[in-house]
């Protein structure tokens, strides 16, 4: 099983996929077509998870902006959050033959038999955003993508920097939105974080209710009012992305509270409308994850293809972010 910590240079191994359920999205449209000289474009087939939230479609048009730049042949569909649709899609670029097949799973696990085929027919899978956990690990040749469990992590280390402005007082009874339940960031978000809650707060801190919102808005309303019905007391949300908690503040507002001062809020993305929110006062710290992943596949699309040794893990760069640097850091934002 790879691990998110394991940084070491494997060679560039061989895998892919393809193959396309009826119910899910495809984008036909092609960005590049033959390169100098007349010689045929790089063709590279690409499934992502869906278009959840607002980190993904930005990271959907990263990926399609990069591949148009580099002149490649993109290859693209939507599975709309199911499994089976991304497995379907692989095997559909399996028979397509494309050059490269690269996806963000879903979910973790599920993926052996898949990706044996696209090993079989010689096609190497880049994975992308969220890893997998396989028997082989030759299954794929490398992820470009953050580390879920260090942002869990650092989401810990920034609420003690809320509290601290906050001047909290007492005991610390958090509220969990979790990520779609069997997807990596879901897993590791969540893992980091009680990681250091366990080791440096466990007489002050609980987690005293946590559920998946499925990293839409729709789920973090649903969701969180669901919580303050429950636990009224609540006075710390960790969400696992912005959507979730842009969701959950309009029913904690509902509810006749105060988001960022009655719940102090903690979100991982770093998207604009979560900056937006900060800067209003209602998130009161983000932990970045970077979706402009696009250039990075390319040129690793490009070594794969071109048979030369890549890291095992190309790590994006991220940042932290406070309530007050919200506004100027606002008109940065990019997605």
């Amino acid at each position: 099983m790879f691990s998110r910590r394991n940084f070491l240079t494997a060679a560039v191994g061989v895998a892919a996929a393809g193959g396309l359920a009826a119910c899910a999205k495809k984008d036909d449209s092609s960005t590049g077509s033959s390169s100098a000289g007349g010689t045929k474009a790089l063709t590279l087939g690409f499934s992502q998870v869906g278009s959840e939230s607002g980190w993904r479609s930005a990271n959907t048009t990263s990926v399609k902006d990069a591949a148009k730049e580099a002149g490649y042949t993109l290859k693209f569909s939507d599975a709309q959050q199911k499994q089976e649709n991304q497995i379907s899609a692989i095997r559909n670029y399996i028979a397509q033959k494309v050059d490269v097949i690269a996806f963000s799973p879903v979910v973790v696990t599920g993926w052996d038999a898949v990706l044996k085929e696209a090993k079989a027919a010689k096609i190497p899978v880049v994975l992308t955003d969220r890893s997998v956990e396989t028997s082989d690990d030759s299954l794929y040749v490398t992820l470009v993508g953050s580390d879920f469990t260090d942002e869990g992590r650092r989401a810990a280390r920034i609420l003690e920097k809320v509290l601290t402005k906050a001047g909290h007082k007492g005991a610390v009874k958090i509220a969990q939105l979790e990520g779609t339940t069997g997807a990596a960031p879901a897993i590791e978000r969540a893992k980091g974080f009680k990681e250091i809650m366990d080791a440096e707060h466990k007489d002050d801190w609980k987690i005293v209710v946590s559920q998946t919102g499925d990293f839409t808005r729709a789920g973090g309303k649903q969701v969180m009012a669901a919580f303050l019905q429950s636990n009224p007391d609540i006075n710390v949300l960790f969400a696992h992305n912005d959507d979730m908690a842009i969701g959950a503040i309009q029913s904690i507002e509902a509810a006749g509270k105060k988001p960022g001062k009655d719940i102090l809020i903690v979100s991982i993305d770093g998207v604009k409308d979560g900056f937006v929110a900060m800067s209003e006062g209602k998130i009161n710290a983000i932990v970045e994850c970077n979706p402009l992943l696009g250039p990075q596949l390319m040129e690793v699309v490009k070594k794969v293809k071109n048979g030369e040794t890549v890291e095992r893990w190309i790590k994006t760069k991220e940042g932290d972010f406070m309530q007050d640097q919200a506004k100027a850091a606002l008109p940065t934002r990019k997605y």
